[in-house]
């Protein structure tokens, strides 16, 4: 299971598509607050997403001493969010989820994942590591293609 603090345990993992041509962005989201700005909700992710890029340079953020960078959807060029490069003092003492890949709400769709059986809402308690479900996706890929 995915190393998560217990206040995050009980949320929805969600499927991020980009807003502009719907191509799925991420399947690892997680709907969260901005912690230098608590009136701004985003969507988050633990991992490198898989259908974004970094571009552009690092810059300072407004609310804090994070540097962040835009990432853009690979498909269309869309930017979706950003990637915190390097957070600051502040950021890191705050209660956070661990997550550096931010999504704007207005730049994503956003589906609730479910679980293997299908049946039930996927929660981050029961998330599969990273590497772990990389292994589960080639096994099924790989009898497809058999």
């Amino acid at each position: 299971m995915a190393a998560v603090r217990r206040q995050f345990r009980g949320k929805v993992v969600c499927n991020l598509s980009c807003g502009d041509c719907g191509v799925l962005v991420c399947k690892r989201g997680m709907k969260a607050i901005l912690l230098a700005d608590t009136t701004v909700e985003l969507f988050s992710t633990d991992s490198p997403p898989i259908g974004v890029q970094m571009v552009n340079d690092d810059y300072e953020t407004r609310n804090c001493h994070c540097r962040i960078r835009d990432v853009a959807c690979l498909n269309c060029g869309n930017l979706v969010g950003y990637h915190v490069t390097q957070p600051c003092t502040d950021c890191l003492g705050s209660c956070n989820n661990g997550h550096f890949w931010m999504f704007n709400l207005d730049s994503v769709f956003s589906e609730d994942r479910m679980d293997g059986t299908g049946s039930k809402v996927l929660l981050w308690a029961h998330l599969p590591r990273e590497s772990e479900e990389v292994r589960n996706e080639m096994r099924v890929y790989e009898a497809m293609c058999r």
